[in-house]
């Protein structure tokens, strides 16, 4: 008997890679070539098979290590022949590291045609995947006519140990794709046509660049998932039992049968991929099927497992909210009826709502803010600068308003952050802009540092930007607290939703004359509805109702911001 150190062997150009499961555990007897862990890169997952048969005496990787060529994952107590011509540990012989492992990262064509001048047909051809022969596709990830970029992902291929995507070397417009789902490929192979193509620079490595120098391989559609928080990469079971050597028609147990472009995409949603059930080849996940998944959950049709996914009993524990299933309703049958897809944006803040509306115990302080001189107040400013072109709102105000409140009531201008609260030293307010394709949020920065004219000009922009759908990422992020303004259609008071990670929201209603007791007599007075939406969890009945009351006495005499 001998003990034997187990090593990655010459897996390409991977600098790190990360372990996303463990095939065996400590005590399980392996076979040669029996896979010990599955590790993935952002083109490829893999499995690192052992070079000798044995018991495994010590797993010296766990899930989430960084691994590279040479890292010692395992060491085995080697028994016969094996042990006795390797007295010293070492690393596996390349005749025995599967020729998947070799070339994971399969980035660079073997010569490409060069595009014609101006930019013409360019054949993209299988590049060098090493000793493969005849592996099969088994996910399309783009159609023709899609605009391709140079690396972007075309299709996935798949061998007994390792799924690939094969990228594109140029940029373009797919004008035909040669291969479809069951087909089987080789090297030089030619799979798609681009038209109007731009080639991968010539200083691209000939062999596969690394997945760092790779850009992202998930199609347009996992952008919303950019607009949300990374969810953190779903954890592999452990396997329990001695695991035989991987069978292409079986997934490997415990680990969900997807790209690694669908699992990316998974995780940018926060999608468990144990929970998916795939449609494709062999039952494997597709990015359909994850797009289904989400959208099935949101409308309250499915469950996952941490909510339960039986319906509930009479009497329901409340665990996992106990929801019944959505209703399946055919509304034809009822009379006419006409079906139009959401918008992109209502599906982005759909999700976001529902999260919040989730997640967040909600409590809405109503109060009322008598702005009669503030209201004559902004009509005399907008007489007096009507040259300047910048009208001034009554939300403009209101935004400095907070300002004052939120540094009278500094856990107003907080987020959390696990068990800790973040307290900001900033003051950027966002406000609820209304466009054609549904609600958006642009955030106004460093509010406490502008003047009134300014607020107001700047919000106009804006919102000019958001109608023209140029609003970026930046635009909607980093809020200090968000205010809703229904004031200009209607209404009394309403429970504006938080916009997470804020812990408060301010809803503003349509201001009315009321008729309001001065001590002596009744008079007329132009009183603004306040809505107060806050996250129970950091502020209380109290601060909310002190919070509210000293914006309404702001907002009453706005000599108030100066002290």
């Amino acid at each position: 008997m001998a003990l034997v150190n187990i090593q990655v062997p010459d897996i390409g150009d991977f600098d790190e890679v990360g372990v996303i499961e463990l095939l065996v555990k400590v005590g399980d007897t392996v076979k040669a070539e029996q896979s010990l862990i599955t590790v993935e890169s952002d083109k490829a997952s893999m499995e690192i098979p052992s070079s000798h048969a044995g018991v495994v005496k010590e797993l010296k990787v766990q899930l989430g290590d960084k691994v590279k060529q040479g890292s010692v994952i395992a060491v085995l107590e080697a028994a016969g022949e094996a042990a006795a011509s390797d007295e010293k540990p070492a690393p596996a012989p390349a005749a025995q590291a599967p020729a998947a492992i070799e070339t994971q990262a399969p980035v660079a064509p073997a010569a490409p045609a060069a595009p014609a001048a101006g930019g013409g047909a360019v054949e993209v051809r299988v590049p060098d995947i090493g000793d493969f022969k005849d592996v099969a596709v088994i996910e399309l990830l783009v159609q023709p006519g899609d605009a391709v970029k140079v690396e972007q992902s075309l299709f996935t291929v798949e061998s007994d140990k390792a799924s690939m995507e094969i990228p594109s070397p140029a940029a373009g417009v797919l004008k035909e794709l040669k291969v479809k789902i069951g087909d089987k490929i080789n090297v030089g192979d030619l799979v798609a046509v681009l038209e109007g193509a731009a080639a991968a620079p010539a200083a691209a490595p000939a062999q596969g660049s690394t997945p760092a120098a790779a850009s992202a391989s998930a199609p347009d559609a996992a952008a919303p998932a950019a607009a949300q928080a990374s969810a953190p990469a779903p954890a592999a079971a452990t396997a329990t039992a001695p695991v035989p050597a991987h069978q292409p028609s079986t997934p490997t147990p415990g680990l969900p049968h997807a790209s690694p472009s669908v699992r990316k995409f998974a995780r940018e949603l926060g999608v468990p991929l144990a929970e998916v059930k795939g449609t494709g080849i062999k039952g494997r996940i597709t990015q359909d099927d994850v797009a289904a998944f989400t959208r099935q959950v949101m409308s309250g049709a499915l469950q996952t497992q941490a909510q339960g996914s039986k319906a509930p009993a009479a009497g329901g524990s409340g665990v996992g909210l106990d929801l019944l299933p959505w209703p399946k309703v055919d509304f034809a049958k009822f009379g006419p009826v006409e079906r139009k897809e959401l918008s992109r944006i209502k599906k982005i803040s759909g999700a976001n709502l529902s999260r919040n509306w989730v997640m967040i115990p909600h409590v809405t302080n109503n109060d009322e803010a008598d702005i009669t001189e503030l209201e004559a107040f902004r009509v005399s400013t907008n007489k007096e600068n009507e040259k300047s072109g910048v009208k001034v709102t009554m939300l403009a105000f209101v935004i400095k308003a907070v300002v004052a409140a939120l540094k009278k009531f500094p856990e107003f201008n907080a987020s959390l952050d696990g068990d800790a609260l973040v307290y900001k030293q900033y003051f950027h307010i966002g406000f609820a802009a209304d466009t054609p394709n549904g609600l958006v949020v642009p955030v106004l920065k460093d509010a406490d540092k502008k003047g009134i004219l300014q607020i107001s000009a700047e919000m106009a922009e804006l919102a000019k930007k958001a109608r023209d759908g140029k609003l970026g990422a930046a635009d909607m992020q980093g809020g200090s607290m968000s205010i809703s303004s229904l004031g200009g259609i209607g209404g009394t008071h309403f429970t504006p939703i938080i916009n997470a990670p804020e812990v408060a929201i301010l809803g503003l209603s349509k201001s009315q004359m009321k008729p309001v007791w001065d001590g002596q007599q009744f008079v007329p007075r132009l009183t603004l509805p306040l809505s107060l939406s806050y996250d129970h969890r950091v502020i209380d009945g109290a601060s909310a109702a002190r919070f509210n009351a000293y914006l309404g006495q702001v907002l009453a005499d706005y000599r108030r911001i100066l002290l």
